[in-house]
């Protein structure tokens, strides 16, 4: 399929299925190609990035060798993908898929294996693997030994093995076969970690990698609790979300990759895959929710483990994102060789974000502390003595302007949200002391939290526009807002938020969709319209319900399960002619589809 309006070198962004092992992805378009893939993990330098760069960037091709259309599914209740082919002459399909190691000897092989199969008739496939190490800077060297083709750059090798002949260059390998009804071929990639050898993979290893990969996947989802409506839609998310986490610290990554534009051609194209400090309430509420406390258990020890209290002052003790093995420093690039998807540039690693001050990731942290001690276990005192270290902090400095959720790069702002969430920092920090009878400063915490809502009700609110808005005493409207129910700021019935959402829904809203604020009336310091926020318009719903429109609620929540790719999966927005923009998928978009399906099957019913 051609991406629309633009170059047909490229699939266009929801074209595209995901796998992964629990330490990184590949993306798998629909016509075959993996063209994303980092190896060992999420935030390691790129083996396959045709998705940036269709000339330089690298790719897995493998396809029918002959004129097909192609259909794309998950085998049931797993992460496993299925492309398949339909020819004149038959149908072929690929099964890819990535082994979760259980033996920690294989742990380090990450290996990728691409199961292809004649299922009718006969069909000729091409496949050409193409890596192109660090982003396409690192030389490689192809060699053969023993029927394994073996790409080594200077600072990661990968072998690959096949079962049927391979040619090489001095820098690819190809092949062309064909397969009759009931035969097949298997591809398998690993990476040569230290101590971890060639393998081959037989067509009876490859069954019973499948086997032992379908298994994983159908006993982890078994654990999910939620019986509800939409559970199909609610249980690819947790599959996705899962797929998303980084299994040695337990942190889930916003994404998986770096600098899918927001807009096709513009510039705001940013890196990912890291842990954003923001989705840590929204995680632990959705994983609660369906029942995977193991999951929750692990994103809450990435927190106690990696998140350290390591600023001070006026720029606060935490940053917004970590590296997924908690690192603080996120240095951002532009990789000008790289032309960007579809000549979307620049193309960045790395974020420069992670410095900003955004006051609303404490109310975020703390709520999810807080949720956890409700529906989890019970916090411990060195965690409540953080707690009451950033509570503290936040009473001090609540009243800062910032960068604010979005993370604009046009000066920092008196953010209503950024506001909204430091009083929920301490308002769920009173709660927990209150419960548990747990040591708290109650007379301190207690005026400042009131302090911030006077603030908010004096200068959040406009009544000249009828509705609480982006910033204070200005009337620019912010889909931000729309957590003010959800956070229990103020009550879902309020005249006040009735008309906050009338307004929201008159200014904002496209057909079920939502804009998170217009950039020509509240310049955010970067260039060009974008797409509207898929997270934003999952809470719009959630609003909606919450405040008794049932039926506005459903239509708008089937409405945008319409914008869905194939797969049922998400990037960050959705473009004018319905196509998925920016980085995908997107975490904390599942998480808000969760929460809304969640929460409007409950009050349907």
């Amino acid at each position: 399929m051609q991406a629309p309006g633009g170059d047909s070198r490229y699939l266009p962004i929801g074209e595209h299925g995901l796998i992964g092992d629990l330490c990184t992805v590949a993306l798998v378009g629909t016509d075959g190609t993996i063209d994303w893939y980092c190896c060992p993990r999420f935030d390691a330098p790129s083996v396959f990035a045709a998705l940036l760069d269709a000339g330089k960037g690298g790719s897995f091709e493998l396809h029918a060798d002959v004129p097909a259309t192609t259909k794309q599914f998950y085998f049931p209740d797993t992460n496993v993908l299925i492309t398949r082919f339909f020819a004149d002459d038959g149908v072929g399909e690929i099964q890819d898929f990535m082994p979760i190691a259980t033996d920690p000897s294989e742990a380090d092989r990450h290996r990728l294996i691409r199961r292809v199969s004649c299922v009718r008739g006969r069909i000729p496939f091409h496949a050409r693997v193409a890596p192109r190490f660090d982003y396409a800077r690192q030389p490689h060297v192809v060699t053969r030994e023993a029927g394994t083709v073996t790409f080594a750059s200077p600072a990661l090798a990968l072998a690959l093995t096949s079962s049927v002949p391979l040619q090489t260059d001095e820098r690819d390998a190809w092949t062309t076969f064909e397969l009759n009804e009931g035969e097949h071929a298997v591809f398998a990639l690993d990476n040569m970690a230290p101590g971890i050898a060639p393998r081959g993979c037989p067509t009876e290893e490859a069954e019973a990698e499948f086997t032992a990969t379908v298994r994983f996947w159908r006993r982890w989802l078994s654990a999910s609790r939620y019986r509800g409506r939409w559970r199909e839609v609610v249980h690819r998310s947790a599959l996705t979300l899962k797929l998303l986490t980084y299994a040695p610290t337990g942190g889930i990554v916003a994404a998986p990759t770096t600098s899918l534009p927001e807009r096709i051609g513009g510039g705001r194209n940013w890196d990912y895959r890291y842990v954003w400090i923001r989705d840590a309430a929204f995680c632990v509420y959705a994983l609660l929710r369906l029942g995977f406390t193991e999951e929750a258990d692990a994103f809450m020890s990435f927190l106690s483990d990696h998140v350290s209290l390591g600023r001070g002052g006026r720029d606060g003790p935490l940053q917004i994102m970590y590296g997924i093995d908690g690192r603080c420093d996120l240095p951002e690039q532009e990789l000008h060789h790289l032309e960007g998807h579809r000549g979307s540039a620049p193309v960045r690693i790395g974020n420069a974000a992670a410095d900003q001050l955004q006051l609303d990731i404490y109310g975020a942290l703390i709520d999810s502390v807080y949720l956890y001690n409700k529906w989890g276990a019970p916090i411990s005192s060195d965690r409540w003595e953080e707690v009451c270290t950033l509570v503290d902090w936040v009473c001090d400095n609540w009243n800062q302007p910032d960068e604010g959720i979005w993370e604009t790069r046009g000066g920092r702002k008196n953010f209503v949200y950024s506001r909204l969430m430091c009083w929920v920092a301490i308002e769920r920090a009173m709660r927990m002391a209150t419960q548990r009878g747990l040591p708290a400063d109650m007379p301190r915490w207690r005026h400042a939290r009131d302090n911030i809502y006077r603030d908010i009700m004096r200068h959040g609110w406009r009544p000249d526009l009828g509705a609480f808005v982006q910033h204070f005493d200005e009337d620019v409207l912010d889909a931000s807002i729309l957590m003010m129910p959800l956070a229990k700021f103020v009550s879902p019935t309020d005249p006040k938020w009735l008309s906050t959402l009338d307004a929201l829904g008159a200014g904002l809203v496209s057909d079920s969709l939502v804009y998170r604020y217009d950039p020509e009336v509240s310049p955010d310091g970067l260039e060009g319209p974008e797409g509207t926020f898929s997270i934003c318009s999952f809470w719009y719903v959630e609003a909606l319900a919450r405040a008794g429109r049932l039926d506005e609620a459903r239509l708008a929540f089937e409405k945008m399960l319409t914008y869905a790719n194939h797969l049922g999966l998400f990037a960050e927005e959705i473009g004018h002619n319905g196509e998925q923009l920016g980085n995908f998928p997107q975490a904390i978009t599942h998480l808000a589809l969760i929460s809304a399906a969640f929460n409007l099957d409950h009050a349907l019913g």
